[in-house]
């Protein structure tokens, strides 16, 4: 991988292709996560090159509208804050040179503005990546959380520019490394609402893992492969088979939970399902059970919800992250949402937190990532 020390950037108009897609709501950042691992790229550059030019995209553009609720104006005010020096927000009617001319470091608005014609960024269109190439001499990719996309703004614009990889990518892909040759037992804890969306995963992980811990609401397709009650809890009927021929070939790795909350204040075994009813989070045997396998594991990757987080059923979530926090061994934290759930029910940790929710699972799975630059 062609990294950021084997650029030469001094004196250099620099752009700078972060991942600033963070959570706003009421005009305020809820978790500015994503900037701050931004922050030692940004840095290194700013120390050496003569221009910086940061650019980003900022949640989906496909209405006018979108526009408005998704410009990356409050971004440059935290990033702002968080460097110490001004960031002057660029908009895409302005001047942009004279901008960059005038201002050390500019921060360019939405990428993904560009999808209303069209959808040039995200199509890579050529043309597009020519024009954001114009604005630098040498490109830096950043952006974890995309470089398993060809977009203009990542893979487009260097192929018009000398490019290469910057601090967060390199340490992303070190530490899922890491993954490929766990210290054993190696645990998989995985939740989320779809069998159909970890397949790759699931195929590629299971025969390295020594156990494959299984929550979420894609637990009930495993559930309802073992003949079990599931009420009316989600269900992926096409995927049963997949389960079951799963359950009979790794039936000593796979742990599914034997309790769930039906309410926020009431669990109940499995056995005890009825037609009616529907399950919203693991149980507490489920997570004394879970928590035994993690003590006794050294390398554990965690992806994917294990409850109905959006509808406040965060105790299993919560009280894995809790069993994971114990003692220094190997924690790896992939996927959009369980990254976030972690952030708010479990700040302080020790983990390895991926900023890159598809793109840290594609990697996983095997599959080449285009946003990254090899040597």
């Amino acid at each position: 991988m062609k990294t950021l020390k084997d650029l030469n950037i001094d004196n250099k108009k620099v752009m700078i292709r972060c991942d600033l897609n963070v959570p706003i709501e009421d005009n305020k950042i809820l978790d500015n996560t994503r900037i701050v691992k931004s922050l030692k790229t940004i840095n290194y550059c700013l120390e050496r090159a003569s221009k910086v030019i940061i650019m980003s995209h900022l949640g989906r553009i496909k209405t006018p509208e979108d526009k408005a609720k998704n410009s990356l104006r409050i971004v440059s005010t935290e990033l702002s804050r968080l460097l110490g020096q001004n960031v002057y927000f660029c908009t895409w009617e302005e001047d942009i040179n004279k901008a960059i001319n005038d201002n050390k470091i500019v921060l360019l608005e939405n990428t993904r503005f560009f999808d209303l014609d069209d959808k040039k960024e995200s199509n890579c269109d050529l043309e597009l990546s020519k024009y954001f190439s114009s604005f630098g001499d040498v490109f830096i990719n950043d952006a974890f959380g995309t470089a398993h996309r060809e977009n203009a703004s990542n893979v487009g614009i260097s192929k018009y520019l000398e490019s290469c990889n910057g601090f967060l990518i390199e340490e992303e892909v070190n530490n899922l490394k890491k993954l490929d040759n766990p210290t054993k037992p190696f645990t998989v804890i995985m939740g989320g609402k779809k069998v159909s969306d970890k397949i790759k995963l699931i195929d590629k992980l299971i025969t390295k893992v020594d156990y494959l811990l299984v929550g979420g609401a894609m637990v009930y397709t495993f559930l309802k492969a073992e003949g079990k009650e599931i009420g009316k809890s989600f269900l992926e009927e096409d995927y049963i088979d997949y389960c079951k021929n799963l359950l009979n070939n790794y039936k000593d790795k796979i742990i599914l939970i034997s309790d769930n909350f039906i309410e926020l204040d009431k669990c109940i075994d499995i056995d005890n399902m009825t037609s009616e009813l529907v399950g919203y989070d693991i149980g507490i045997k489920s997570v004394e059970r879970f928590s035994e396998i993690i003590n006794k594991s050294n390398t554990i990757f965690f992806n994917g919800s294990l409850g109905f987080t959006e509808g406040g059923y965060t105790y299993g979530t919560k009280n894995i992250l809790e069993a994971l926090n114990k003692d220094n061994k190997l924690v790896v934290i992939g996927g959009g949402d369980t990254v976030s759930a972690c952030n708010e029910l479990l700040s302080d940790n020790n983990f390895v937190i991926s900023t890159g929710g598809g793109a840290s699972l594609e990697y996983l799975q095997g599959n080449k990532l285009p946003g990254i630059f090899e040597e």
